[in-house]
């Protein structure tokens, strides 16, 4: 007698358990199915808060729409509100049910306080369905200049600080208690090659996104137990208005530094960004350097001759 129906019966009954497996999974946001029916491990970021500084432009903007396309609300900061309000329209177009916008300068306390403050009146909101916030992006920052520590200027000086460390303080602490507990969260502070070295002419930006990195580093052990995830991504030479606004609007001098090699780009950013918030709920990314392929070190890049 064959085996061949009983075979087939076993084989049904498992197929049945395994589609059961991936329906409970994709229920409760932990596992997603791709176009040909594999299962992919990753938490879902649909109508989920992500609130992203510096979204003007750069990482922020590049930001905004990739969240935006996975299917996130975004709430978005900067000081450039008439930028802002472009990015927010982009992201709508990229798929994002909702996209608020706001005024933040994050060398303030009290634009911070007053940012937060419209952040969490939007997300918890009677329209709002998911009322805590999800995803926090520090990313506003910047480097000002390239003096050395004997012709440095204390506006430059200040303004790096102020951004890169004070603004990644200021606006951790204001919008903690917006995050979800226990939920698959997120604090991700974007910080930079420069902040695991030096370089002449980079002193306080290279200080001030060690800063950035051993903030994290303490966020992570003071939100152990919270379910809170904390970490950085660190780009290297990415060719964004980043360049620009260190070398004071001189658009030459900023073309040479990208000349002959193939930087990263805003998009290559996001995407990582977004990959990184949605991980499953228990994993954290601590730390992430990415960096061109041109780029091995930060003194150490090839370039192209043409």
């Amino acid at each position: 007698m064959s085996c061949a129906p009983a075979a087939g019966l076993k084989l049904a009954a498992k197929t049945r358990t395994l589609e059961k497996l991936i329906e409970t999974a994709s229920a409760t946001n932990l596992v997603t199915t791709t176009k040909n029916g594999k299962m992919t491990n990753k938490s879902s970021l649909k109508n989920k808060w992500v609130l992203i500084t510096g979204a003007s432009s750069g990482f922020g903007a590049a930001a905004a729409r990739a969240f935006g396309a996975a299917g996130a609300k975004l709430l978005l900061g900067a000081r450039r509100v008439d930028r802002l309000k472009t990015t927010a329209a982009e992201v709508k177009k990229a798929g994002a049910s909702e996209a608020h916008f706001h005024y933040l300068d994050v060398a303030k306390t009290a634009s911070v306080g007053k940012f937060v403050s419209w952040a969490e009146k939007v997300v918890q909101s009677p329209k709002s369905k998911v009322q805590s916030l999800h995803v926090l992006i520090n990313n506003a920052g910047g480097a000002h200049g390239i003096d050395t520590v004997a012709e440095g200027k204390d506006a430059d000086w200040e303004a790096m600080i102020q951004s890169n460390v004070l603004g990644v303080l200021r606006m951790t602490r204001a919008a903690l208690p917006l995050l979800a507990r226990d939920a698959g969260a997120s604090i991700i502070n974007v910080g930079s090659v420069a902040g695991h070295g030096a370089y002449e002419g980079g002193a306080v930006y290279c200080a001030a996104k060690a800063g950035e990195l051993q903030i994290t580093r303490a966020l992570r052990l003071e939100l152990i137990g919270t379910g809170i995830r904390v970490g950085t991504v660190d780009p290297g030479l990415a060719e964004t208005e980043f360049s620009l606004v260190r070398l004071k609007g001189d658009t030459a001098a900023a073309k040479k530094v990208y000349a002959g090699m193939n930087p990263l780009t805003a998009g290559d950013i996001a995407e990582i960004l977004v990959w990184v918030a949605s991980r499953p709920a228990h994993v954290n990314v601590d730390e992430l350097i990415v960096k061109p392929v041109d780029q091995a070190a930060i003194g150490k890049v090839f370039r192209r001759k043409f």
